[in-house]
């Protein structure tokens, strides 16, 4: 009985574990298409602005 306890805690444990990896990974690609997106506004910034007339 214990053992099952034990176990049903680390699945819990676990779980909780791959949620927060998840969540830093998709955190990480977030900040990472952020920076893609800004060099890229940066770099077409004159053509940006010529079609903003």
């Amino acid at each position: 009985m214990k053992n099952k306890r034990i176990l049903k805690k680390l699945t819990e444990e676990n779980k909780k574990e791959v949620k927060d990896s998840i969540k830093s990974t998709e955190t990480k690609e977030q900040e990472e298409i952020e920076v893609l997106m800004d060099c890229i506004i940066y770099e077409n910034k004159e053509a940006l602005s010529e079609l903003a007339k």
